[in-house]
């Protein structure tokens, strides 16, 4: 019997990268997981996973949109009954320096990345308070919160928030049996970190993620599965107590103090 057997799941992000790993491990653990994004890629791997012989419905939602948010909750709950995990992983990282980033490139940055999450767990909300109880987990980053590459001002500062976000929503629905907690990916294995490597290094963007590799203790990029196998624990009952907290991922890349002692 899985972690999440019997439960529904929201993941948005879900077509690619972490948001498709997460609804792999979900559905494995036993979820029905409505998988979320924006384009039509995610009804494929929706059908993927039912293909392999699990529950996935696919569905296509803008989560800047307070009313897009609202039917995607609504449709889970006509579709599956109820709703009690809701995973917001939406996101996008553009690299551009601070003095050449313009007010769409911010804004993009906030719609998608603190207000797509604002809007999900304000649409899931009503639902979760009136079955008694249910579990969030939000995709932020150790970028922002930890640390910082250039051209990522934008990106950082989102990520940051959510941080801010999880605990004091956490807090506020703690005594109505809602769990709120985060996971902080360092550099996970998707195409959204290929692509910022292409930004940083267009000539030779393998050469940009073998040396990211080459600095992360554990010596390697982690995968869309290990994250997708700790939102999984956060979501469950195995976290029953565990409300409000901020999860690092990321191989042990936050922990070096320099990049040079004991080299």
């Amino acid at each position: 019997m899985g972690k999440l057997e019997g439960k529904t799941a929201i993941v948005t992000g879900a077509s690619h990268g972490i948001g498709l790993g997460i609804a792999n491990v979900f559905a494995k653990e036993g979820a029905k997981v409505v998988m979320v994004a924006r384009g039509k890629a995610v009804l494929n791997e929706a059908q993927a996973i039912c293909d392999a012989g699990y529950e996935a419905t696919g569905y296509q939602c803008d989560v800047t949109s307070e009313e897009e948010c609202s039917k995607l909750v609504a449709f889970t709950v006509e579709h599956y009954g109820g709703l009690d995990v809701l995973d917001c992983n939406a996101g996008i990282c553009h690299l551009v320096s601070f003095a050449e980033g313009d007010s769409a490139w911010r804004d993009s940055h906030i719609d998608i990345n603190i207000k797509g999450v604002w809007n999900a767990c304000k649409a899931a909300m009503p639902v979760m308070l009136k079955a008694g109880g249910g579990s969030i987990v939000i995709t932020a980053s150790v970028t922002g919160d930890m640390v910082a590459d250039p051209g990522e001002v934008a990106y950082a500062t989102t990520k940051a928030a959510l941080i801010g976000f999880t605990k004091s929503l956490a807090r506020e629905v703690a005594e109505k049996n809602i769990r709120v907690n985060c996971i902080c990916p360092g550099v996970i294995q998707t195409p959204l970190i290929d692509g910022m490597a292409l930004a940083s290094e267009p000539e030779d963007p393998a050469h940009a993620l073998s040396a990211i590799a080459a600095s992360i203790p554990m010596g390697r990029l982690g995968t869309p599965e290990e994250c997708g196998k700790l939102c999984a624990f956060l979501a469950s009952d195995e976290a029953s107590y565990i409300t409000g907290a901020q999860v690092v991922i990321d191989g042990g890349s936050t922990l070096p103090e320099t990049v040079a002692f004991g080299q």
